[in-house]
């Protein structure tokens, strides 16, 4: 009968549960920030946990710490499996980096957090998304990616904008400033949305050509 036993290259466990442990701790650390400005201005604490999934940061780097949790627990659960996917990986570390690459373009000079609120945002937007390509590089199978894979992850952030427009269009409230409509306008918005997506498949592209030349040398 096959093993079961779940095999890891050497140093793989180490370093995937000191990247996902840091990245549990991130995300709790910017869900208690919310909740506590929530809890201080009277607001729905309700509404605050709408709003912490609603950031594509949030919900992507709690795939990067799911994937690396998945990686080093022995259990071989369909989602388990999901989450050791190589390409589902490499999915998610296209997404992990147009974090970091978007919110240094788009975000990073808007605002100066100070205290925990720089920890938090240092790690998710900084951190994570270099300590989760060195993981894709070091630890996933390599060869494995193909063209249509990136036409295949483009869905999660195209299905994001259509959420996050509806919400804006509901609440008012569009989380992210160049995809405010009320201020830009539709255009404008539908624009930068657009070019937010492009910068995700060149992303996906380089991700692709990096995995077949390390296939080929190999």
């Amino acid at each position: 009968m096959e093993s079961q036993t779940l095999h890891l290259a050497r140093g793989q466990r180490r370093y995937a549960t000191a990247a996902a442990l840091l990245g549990w701790f991130a995300l709790a650390v910017q869900l208690y920030l919310i909740l506590w400005g929530r809890w201080t201005d009277d607001a729905s604490v309700m509404g605050g946990l709408v709003r912490y999934f609603s950031f594509f940061t949030v919900l992507t780097n709690t795939l990067v710490a799911v994937a690396l949790t998945c990686a080093i627990t022995d259990r071989h659960s369909a989602g388990h499996r999901f989450f050791r996917s190589p390409v589902v990986c490499g999915g998610i570390v296209t997404s992990i980096l147009l974090v970091g690459v978007a919110y240094s373009l788009l975000l990073r000079h808007l605002w100066s957090p100070q205290g925990w609120q720089w920890v938090a945002d240092e790690l998710l937007h900084d951190v994570m998304p270099l300590l989760f390509l060195v993981y894709w590089w070091l630890y996933e199978a390599r060869g494995v990616l193909r063209l249509n894979h990136v036409l295949l992850w483009m869905l999660y952030p195209a299905l994001y904008f259509a959420y996050l427009l509806f919400r804006g269009d509901i609440f008012g409230d569009y989380l992210y400033p160049f995809l405010d409509i009320g201020t830009l306008g539709v255009t404008s918005a539908l624009i930068n949305a657009f070019g937010v997506l492009a910068g995700y498949v060149a992303i996906g592209l380089l991700i692709l050509l990096i995995d077949k030349s390390r296939r080929r040398r190999e």
